[in-house]
């Protein structure tokens, strides 16, 4: 396994009095995709509130290419290349699409590479390229996903916090953004962080899992080994039911023999 860019130490973090993140800990290796998976409520969001210092930790430290970046400033954080995508896809509704772009490269100065760099989210996503003059809140749910991936690419990240990017979007739709998810990760080497309620789809895209119960990992393995737990093939994937039916409707058969 590759060195980590992102490492978390026994992180806790709150809202108020109530508990959220009981000393989670977790790693993404360089190059790779993670997948943080979890039922509602268990603090997945907040694992990416709390790394990109959205929210600050009581306690633990985060590690990002090797610097602590615990509790620093967020502009900070996406200046070191580490940028959120957050659930429910938030562009700026009466911005243009090419303007929303420009928006994730707000730290940068570089207006060759600005320019280079949109061309390049206009291949990923060819639509932007299409709606780039109109106003990003005219655009459909799945683009209006695909222009905040693409806004976090111009950034120059090289780890992509990625929250719930399924949420609400048709099965098509789901498999297309996943699709290029995956090239950005292949092609560009970018580290991605995936929290998603798809657990089938983020198990066949990412490398390793974690899952996430009541602020606390209680599993880790391959995502490749994690399909494969009862567990989760029970509770995340809804298969062991299928899988005991097949099996006692094979032991009728036999007997009817």
């Amino acid at each position: 396994m590759s060195a980590p860019v992102l490492q978390l130490s026994n992180v806790e973090s709150a809202y108020g009095p109530v508990r959220a993140l009981r000393g989670v800990s977790l790693s993404v290796p360089s190059g790779q995709i993670v997948a943080l998976l979890g039922p509602n409520g268990a603090g997945k969001s907040t694992v990416l509130k709390t790394i990109s210092g959205i929210i600050d930790p009581r306690k633990g430290t985060i590690f990002f290419k090797g610097d602590n970046i615990t509790a620093h400033d967020p502009s900070h954080i996406v200046r070191r290349g580490l940028v959120q995508v957050p659930e429910g896809r938030e562009v700026f509704p009466l911005l243009s699409v090419r303007d929303n772009l420009i928006m994730g490269a707000y730290t940068r100065q570089d207006k060759d590479g600005i320019a280079q760099d949109i061309e390049m989210a206009y291949q990923y996503f060819p639509v932007l390229r299409e709606r780039a003059m109109q106003s990003a809140g005219l655009l459909s749910g799945g683009q209006q996903q695909m222009l905040a991936i693409a806004r976090a690419l111009l950034a120059k990240p090289e780890l992509i916090l990625l929250d719930e990017p399924s949420l609400g979007l048709s099965p098509k739709l789901t498999q297309e953004i996943f699709g290029i998810v995956l090239r950005i990760n292949r092609e560009r080497g970018t580290s991605i962080l995936l929290v998603e309620q798809n657990a089938n789809m983020a198990l066949h895209v990412a490398d390793y899992g974690y899952v996430l119960e009541s602020g606390r990992i209680v599993m880790e393995d391959s995502c490749a080994r994690l399909r494969q737990n009862d567990d989760i093939r029970e509770f995340y994937l809804g298969l062991k039911e299928a899988t005991v039916r097949d099996e006692q409707r094979w032991k009728k058969k036999k007997t009817w023999r």
